[in-house]
């Protein structure tokens, strides 16, 4: 199948008015993960930092005739706000039943560059919210009898990628804290699984990071020809929200087009 192929996506009658929080969802995955639930008919809350790209996204889907998601305007590395929003947004739309932790910053560094500031402002970004989200959403989840949380890690790890050793460690021990969840969490009914996206061409990485170079080594690397797109990870992350994953947790769904 060629990328300009048609692409048929499947429905998920469960998501239906399911509510679901989502981390970083103004831009990039983030916003096809939110784009995509809203489409299945789910009530979406979603924070994130990139307030016009958020707003413009809520306006986009509410002019397209859904029920336009609630965004409010949250630094996740402020967990103590964090942990108010979701509170406050629980109370507005009701307990969530999904929780999608996918904000993260790849941004790369030199291992001699690398400070203690730096090294815990990373893992403050990209590991440390995903288990007080995890905290804040428990309670409801029990109450409902079960619930999906799903995590993201990275194929930049298992590919021994170079450039940003703080983020790969980050994004290796999702992995554990997945699986740890998923033990102690499975009694409730409540699923954890993982989702690692290969090399997903966002505004952001086709902005920064993807040259000829880059292309050459998509085409090598990866198994199947054609460019990862936000819209194949969402498809992946709607299947982890959907009742159809019910006897799917403490996996590790990795969508990279065979990199790894």
């Amino acid at each position: 199948m060629n990328q300009t192929a048609t692409h048929h996506r499947a429905s998920f009658p469960s998501l239906r008015g399911k509510r679901v929080f989502v981390t970083g969802g103004g831009t990039g995955i983030g916003e096809a993960i939110v784009k995509a639930f809203v489409e299945q008919g789910a009530v979406v809350a979603f924070v994130d930092i990139a307030r016009e790209a958020s707003e413009t996204l809520c306006a986009s889907l509410a002019n397209a005739g859904h029920i336009a998601p609630v965004f409010r305007y949250c630094d996740i590395t402020d967990i103590p706000a964090l942990q108010r929003t979701m509170a406050e947004l629980a109370e507005q739309l009701g307990d969530f039943d999904v929780l999608v932790n996918n904000a993260a910053n790849d941004q790369r560094h030199d291992i001699a560059d690398v400070s203690l500031d730096y090294w815990n402002e990373r893992i403050a970004i990209n590991q440390r919210p995903m288990f007080f989200t995890a905290q804040a959403v428990l309670p409801g989840m029990k109450k409902k009898g079960g619930g999906s949380i799903i995590n993201f890690s990275s194929m930049s790890w298992h590919a021994k990628g170079a450039g940003y050793p703080v983020y790969a460690t980050t994004k290796a021990a999702v992995i554990g804290l997945t699986r740890s969840l998923a033990r102690d969490l499975g009694p409730f009914g409540v699923r954890v699984n993982t989702v690692t996206p290969g090399w997903v061409m966002t505004q952001r990485q086709i902005d920064l990071w993807v040259d000829e170079a880059a292309e050459r080594e998509i085409k090598q690397a990866q198994c199947l020809p054609g460019k990862l797109m936000p819209d194949d990870i969402a498809a992946m992350v709607l299947f982890l929200g959907a009742d159809d994953s019910r006897m799917c947790t403490a996996q590790d769904f990795v969508v990279d087009a065979g990199w790894t």
